[in-house]
């Protein structure tokens, strides 16, 4: 990020632009990005959020913070009425126009990295935590995550034979976008166990197919939504290449909701879990 007040929170560390100014305890903090609003909630920090994007939704009284929009398509008008001293921000987070106007607002913006492994959802609660001056808070919360990410390692070891699976972003028109590498699709697969069917290439992609066909998934997975990205049972079974893949025939798939399977905030560990019991039938 660009600017004098801009801060962007790696993996690692901290890091600061160069001029970079040191922080208040910020009051009047809005979070954008799901996870990073539940990272909030679950630091016992909720009274300072003041508002929220649209992929927030958990904790349910999440839903009466004032929405800011979707993390990509940010307005200045919409932040700047909530009066933040504070804005925390998913990787991707913009326009980068509306990041520049809030620059020049002197609105400290701190962006916070994603990555689709235990270690990025932990470097995440480091991230929040810091950005809040409750670095102790954050420790305790990580260390507890982390006792469930063990857990679920040690559930995983029990799988001798991985499944292969599809995770379907969308589909639109019969036309199957599909997760390949890289996603938080794929990180959810590899932390439940289960292999990514869909290779050879990073992020989400159109398939012919011919290539769904070839890919020849165990399961299938989506998000649990409605409209005209769905997939219904009837259009799985109807479909020329889903309806004769293993998943297809055996009818296998699993729908879970958007932020609790891909958010990679603090249920992460639960979310793979309850994919791993929903694919094994719980053995």
């Amino acid at each position: 990020m660009i600017g004098s007040k801009t801060l962007r929170i790696g993996l690692a560390a901290l890091a600061l632009s160069a001029a970079a100014m040191p922080l208040h305890a910020s009051e009047r903090v809005v979070a954008i990005g799901g996870a990073l609003a539940e990272i909030v909630y679950a630091l016992g920090q909720a009274d300072r959020l003041v508002g929220r994007d649209t992929t927030a939704s958990y904790p349910p009284e999440i839903a009466a913070l004032p929405d800011v929009g979707y993390m990509r398509a940010l307005s200045p008008e919409g932040l700047l009425r909530l009066a933040p001293d504070l804005i925390i921000a998913d990787e991707g987070a913009g326009p980068p126009e509306t990041i520049d106007l809030m620059l020049r607002a002197e609105v400290p913006f701190i962006q916070i990295d994603a990555a689709f492994d235990e270690d990025g959802v932990l470097a995440r609660i480091h991230g929040v935590a810091e950005a809040l001056e409750i670095s102790e808070g954050g420790e305790a919360l990580a260390t507890e995550v982390a006792a469930r990410f063990a857990a679920l390692a040690q559930a995983r070891e029990a799988i001798d034979t991985p499944l292969r699976a599809m995770f379907i972003l969308s589909a639109q028109g019969g036309r199957i976008m599909a997760s390949g590498g890289n996603t938080a699709a794929s990180g959810i697969l590899a932390l439940a166990g289960v292999e990514n069917a869909v290779t050879g290439f990073n992020g989400y992609r159109l398939l012919t197919d011919e290539a769904v066909a070839a890919a020849a998934p165990d399961a299938i997975i989506m998000m649990d939504r409605g409209g005209d990205h769905a997939l219904s049972d009837a259009q799985i079974i109807a479909h020329p290449a889903l309806g004769i893949t293993p998943a297809g025939q055996a009818m296998r798939v699993v729908r879970m909701d958007g932020l609790f399977l891909l958010g990679f905030g603090p249920r992460t560990p639960d979310a793979a879990l309850a994919l791993m019991d929903a694919l094994t039938g719980g053995n």
